[in-house]
């Protein structure tokens, strides 16, 4: 169906980019494009060639060049996904974003700012912090991941109870299409219903029906203070039983609530020599507030505390400083670390269920975790129910035992579960090619015909990102 790179058409995109943004015939040089953060070496799959543009003209023209012969294109931003997103599957041209790395404008009258889709998402906040700003919508790897790959997964994190995720900061975008064409989608205008939302199309498409050469986001005013709570509960069920009534009967939205269960926070722990009695419980919470003023949080965490202690928490740990606060986030932080002490092997997934569910799920991942012998911690967003089960490779098996009970046991009934409570096998690290052959699992046939429709049109000789998503 595609045809390979040939020094003819090498020479091609040298013309359009310049000589020092082409890699090619460098085997080192292109592996680093060849993978993302999943760390199955079998998803990975090297380019032909990697190109670094500069420009949505010079990108358009690589698109072009690409539709005239029939050569696949990957979008790559940062290569920190988590579902094999930006891997060259089929081959051909890595279209790397990287330096496509300024930040173009911080319009303060209008609380927007202007980005190219290679600036590192933390640099947003690093430099409009001073004007009393900050992007809300980022997820929590922040200072590794581009703006562009965050847009292009419609990337979420501990932050989406209060604030949401990535997409709903998106006002514009500059995108060229698959076949090169440079669409100006939205932009500062905080309402627009001016036919199709063309703009929330291409949040979460994955990179595969267009490529982002300009993000407008929305900020917000940065708060003024910030407190975190850690709470011990015996068990999963009274801890997951706390999380609506805090927002309801508490009335408070908290900025985060993590959830870990005993298998993570005490692997954890242990790895960072945590003094905190931890052995008793069977679950944790994390609790994140911000706010205006000391005063607010205070009240609210003296709230949240009441709450949990008199619906069975064993303790509330209170972080008002940056050396405590950070001091319990990293319990969170270094799970997935300390498990690789145990076995470097993981699959790290990020199934949804309905946050009443949560308790029913870890039941039953307790029940495959023994089926297949395999250990599955799970830690993440109690708030929105994005749990982040991940099965580590027993030590005992061969890797060829390991990948045949991940992929055609473990995995397919662990989603099967998922969907049975109501869930879906993805909230924030996207299908890409390591998820793509469950989709049928979770969507109903005529949505993936929507979908590959929707593909087919903007994309008609499948040229973009082939092999991701449908």
């Amino acid at each position: 169906m595609y045809n390979k790179v040939t020094p003819e058409i090498v020479d091609e995109l040298i013309e359009i980019v310049g000589n020092k943004n082409v890699i090619y015939n460098n085997f080192d040089a292109m592996e680093a494009y060849s993978h993302d953060e999943v760390a199955e070496k079998s998803y990975a799959h090297m380019p032909d060639v990697v190109v670094k543009p500069s420009s949505a003209e010079e990108i358009s023209k690589i698109m072009k060049l690409a539709n005239k012969y029939k050569i696949p294109v990957t979008p790559r931003g940062a290569g920190s996904g988590l579902s094999g997103g930006a891997v060259p599957v089929e081959g051909g041209i890595v279209l790397s974003v990287e330096k496509m790395n300024k930040i173009l404008e911080i319009d303060k009258d209008n609380l927007m700012v202007v980005v190219e889709p290679g600036v590192v998402t933390n640099e947003i906040n690093n430099v409009i912090k001073d004007d009393g700003l900050f992007y809300a919508g980022y997820p929590m790897s922040v200072e590794t991941c581009y703006v562009g790959g965050n847009v292009a997964e419609n990337a979420g994190g501990g932050r989406a109870v209060k604030y949401g995720v990535t997409g709903r900061y998106i006002y514009g975008l500059e995108v060229v299409t698959p076949t090169g064409e440079i669409l100006h989608l939205g932009g500062k205008r905080m309402k627009d219903v001016t036919g199709y939302d063309l703009i929330h199309l291409m949040v979460g498409s994955e990179g595969t029906l267009g490529i982002f050469t300009k993000i407008y986001i929305k900020l917000m005013p940065l708060p003024q203070s910030k407190v975190d709570l850690l709470i011990l509960f015996k068990d999963i069920d009274t801890a997951i039983k706390i999380v609506p009534k805090i927002m309801t009967f508490g009335r408070i939205i908290p900025t985060s609530i993590e959830f870990m269960d005993d298998l993570s926070f005490k692997t954890s722990c242990k790895y960072l020599n945590e003094k905190i009695p931890f052995e008793e419980a069977g679950a944790m919470l994390l609790i994140e507030l911000d706010g205006n003023s000391k005063a607010e949080l205070e009240e609210q965490y003296e709230v949240i505390g009441n709450l949990c202690m008199e619906n069975g928490a064993i303790e509330v740990y209170i972080a008002d400083n940056a050396t405590t606060s950070e001091r319990i986030w990293k319990i969170r932080r270094n799970i997935a670390e300390a498990w690789k002490q145990y076995s470097p092997d993981q699959s790290l997934e990020d199934v949804v269920v309905p946050i009443s569910e949560i308790p029913k799920f870890m039941e039953k991942v307790r029940k495959i975790s023994e089926k297949y012998d395999v250990p599955i911690p799970c830690y993440g967003h109690a708030g929105d129910g994005n749990i982040h089960a991940t099965p580590v490779k027993n030590p005992k098996f061969t890797m060829e035992e390991w990948l045949d009970i991940l992929h055609h046991k473990l995995l397919p009934e662990l989603y099967k579960e998922v969907i049975n409570l109501g869930g879906t096998i993805s909230g924030e690290h996207g299908i890409g090619h390591k998820r793509r052959e469950f989709m049928s699992m979770a969507l109903e046939p005529a949505q993936i015909e929507v979908m590959k429709a929707i593909k087919r049109a903007l994309d008609p000789n499948y040229i973009l990102n082939p092999g991701k998503v449908i």
